[in-house]
């Protein structure tokens, strides 16, 4: 077949499952085509929480295949959640499959890395929220605690050069993925080597830093001849999963607030350059890389994993309920009753969330929610109310002010939240894409193909590919009255 740079193929992995979709430039539109989906399952072994590294490289491979037999897509692009790495070793091969984010190898490491190096040191430096899970934390638990693997290790490769690397076999640390580390220097877009000196990271595992939208390599010649495929390109989209959902942002607006919305709420603008000083260290906000060497202004937030993880309790207990039915049971409940703060570190790992919300509430004097729809309406209005607390924030640290709020992702087909955020946050809320990571992760590939000639046209094409939404705000007073006992909780 010939070759059709408009045609390019998006895996899109999220943390319980992934998608291979073909994305198709045609008549001024993106047109998917979903070819494959598979589960994206965690492995405990022992006391360690892996991913299935290999079973998620097996299911690219079923991807492609499946991508050939419908189609002739030049290139392939791979997002994934940030943080998460695979070690190398001189001889090329994997040392041990990825360690999750969620495993409690970080515990107690922020506190052990502030011994070596200063806190407000590493914010300079990497400008980057302080999160457990982030890369400098789990890399200096294996300084600590397994200097032996770290001894044998040749190359650190992200979650998605991982899998560029084993496609093409060429090892690079894209940006958007780079700067999820808290290990490079934001302002200099190069690693940081007064970090890695003070914690005795070895600098050889670093690779080179290349931008997003960079052409890897070719598919090998030997995965070629064992899938019967012809070659294709490997490209370096924006492949922190967050940075491709906000190249997919339907504005053409230089200034605008997005939240992308999923397990994790990315709540963020898209700036020129890093703000980092006193004020965005003391709000713990982070400068993190987008497309086109630009800076997002973000801060993660806890999203609907609080659903999603009430749910599977839910279902242990018997009472299986699909979202659709949780969200009719939520708009049922009295709203405004009571709150959480979903980033309290009860929140954070798997369990009875249920449990958690109604303890959290009673022990801050809270009405407790009792039934399934008055948990669910606890959770989304407490997101919603955080939106507005970051959106504070984000204009106190930008000095700008912004009048409405563009969500994004699939959290937004849950109506109740996005009209909760508008009532919230008293701005008009307008929602869609709900595929914006697949479709920022294709606009990536068809820019570096040459197809879409730069961000502006790429932004304006998604907006007429996928229908939005707006809400209007409603009862700004009860929801101003329920923001001020909110604040009390964080």
């Amino acid at each position: 077949m010939a070759e059709n740079k408009n045609q390019v193929l998006a895996f899109d992995f999220g943390a319980s499952s992934g998608r291979a979709i073909i994305g198709t430039l045609e008549e001024g539109k993106i047109k998917m085509e979903e070819v494959h989906r598979f589960s994206n399952d965690p492995v405990i072994l022992g006391d360690t929480m892996y991913w299935d590294t290999l079973r998620q490289y097996f299911e690219i491979k079923q991807g492609i295949i499946k991508a050939r037999q419908k189609g002739n897509p030049y290139s392939i692009g791979i997002d994934t959640w940030g943080v998460d790495f695979g070690l190398i070793d001189e001889k090329g091969r994997l040392l041990e499959n990825a360690v999750h984010y969620r495993d409690a190898r970080t515990n107690g490491m922020q506190e052990e890395v502030f011994k070596a190096i200063e806190k407000d040191q590493v914010y300079e430096l990497t400008g980057n929220q302080f999160e457990n899970f982030n890369t400098i934390f789990q890399l200096y638990s294996l300084v600590l605690n397994r200097p032996e693997l770290l001894k044998q290790a040749e190359t650190m490769l992200l979650t998605p050069d991982l899998f560029n690397y084993f496609l093409t076999g060429e090892k690079k640390a894209e940006y958007t993925m780079a700067t999820t580390t808290q290990l490079m220097d934001a302002k200099n877009k190069v690693w940081s080597k007064e970090i890695t000196k003070a914690l005795n990271i070895p600098w050889k595992i670093l690779p080179e830093i290349v931008p997003s939208g960079t052409v890897i390599g070719e598919i090998s010649k030997t995965i070629c001849e064992e899938l019967s495929i012809e070659p294709m390109k490997v490209i370096s989209v924006a492949s922190h999963d967050t940075q491709s959902a906000v190249v997919a942002v339907p504005t053409d607006k230089e200034d605008f607030i997005f939240i992308s919305c999923g397990t994790w709420s990315l709540f963020g603008t898209e700036l020129k350059a890093p703000i980092i000083n006193k004020h965005t260290f003391d709000i713990n906000i982070s400068n993190e890389g987008g497309y086109g060497n630009t800076t997002t202004l973000l801060k993660n937030i806890i999203g609907l994993w609080l659903v999603q993880e009430s749910r599977r309790q839910w279902i242990r207990e018997g009472k299986e309920y699909g979202f659709g039915e949780l969200e009719v049971m939520a708009k049922e409940a009295t709203p405004l009753m009571s709150f959480i703060n979903p980033d309290a570190p009860e929140f954070m790992p798997a369990g009875d969330m249920p449990r958690r919300i109604q303890e959290f509430c009673k022990k801050t004097n809270q009405k407790v929610p009792e039934t399934i729809g008055e948990i669910v309406c606890c959770i989304n209005q407490s997101l919603a109310l955080k939106y507005r607390y970051t959106l504070e924030q984000i204009e106190a640290s930008t000095k700008k002010t912004y009048d409405k709020i563009h969500m994004i992702g699939g959290g937004i087909q849950s109506k109740l939240l996005c009209q909760m955020t508008a009532n919230a946050s008293n701005k008009k809320v307008f929602a869609g894409p709900i595929e914006a990571t697949a479709l920022g992760n294709i606009a990536v590939q068809l820019m570096a193909t040459g197809a879409i000639k730069d961000m502006q046209e790429a932004r304006e094409i998604i907006a007429r590919s996928e229908e939005t939404y707006e809400y209007m705000p409603e009862n700004s007073k009860e929801w101003d009255e329920a923001y001020e006992k909110f604040k009390t909780l964080l």
